[in-house]
């Protein structure tokens, strides 16, 4: 993953657990990086070793990181980083979430090194969609589901999720039902 994602990461737990906390998740991931550059590729091991630490040091589960992460990713760092590109995706909830799949091929412009995700969406209607994740990268399920939650804080929605299918489970990819 890039560095921004790793960047933001240590931003969510400064922020919410402060230096000394940041210091102890670097130590028991075994990370010895001091500084992420955000547009350079660091190995995926990496963020999950920091994700897997963040759960043990503050006693919560991984599923929880991934949550927060999702939402803080979405809310903190791409709104505030890449405001336009956000905003180029849709004027509400409903219509940014259609155009999701179109999103990351945006995304590698600014990031050609990337290996994203892909989404489709179906069983569309005015207060709901079914959304499809396919990645190569497995376990982050949750994140997306605080992705998700994430765009429901910025488009002011309340968003009710349910995982229909998970690869966990035997299936291909994953499948969220998504209303508001």
């Amino acid at each position: 993953m890039y560095g921004i994602v790793n960047k933001a990461i240590e931003d969510l737990v400064l922020a919410n657990f402060g230096e000394d906390c940041w210091e102890r998740v670097k130590s028991r991931s075994g990370v010895d990086v001091d500084y992420f550059i955000s547009n350079e590729p660091y190995d995926d091991d990496l963020t999950y070793a920091l994700a897997r630490a963040i759960a043990e040091e503050t006693n919560t589960t991984l599923s929880n990181v991934l949550i927060s992460f999702g939402e803080w990713w979405v809310v903190n760092t791409t709104k505030v980083k890449y405001g336009g590109l956000m905003e180029a995706g849709g004027r509400d909830l409903r219509e940014f979430l259609i155009n999701l799949p179109q999103f990351h091929n945006r995304v590698m412009l600014i990031y050609p090194k990337l290996t994203p995700p892909e989404f489709k969406v179906s069983q569309i209607t005015e207060n709901s969609l079914q959304l499809h994740y396919f990645s190569k990268r497995e376990g982050l399920q949750d994140f997306v589901r605080g992705l998700i939650q994430g765009l429901g804080i910025i488009y002011k929605k309340a968003v009710v999720i349910t995982l229909l299918q998970a690869r966990d489970h035997g299936s291909t990819h994953e499948i969220f039902n998504i209303s508001w």
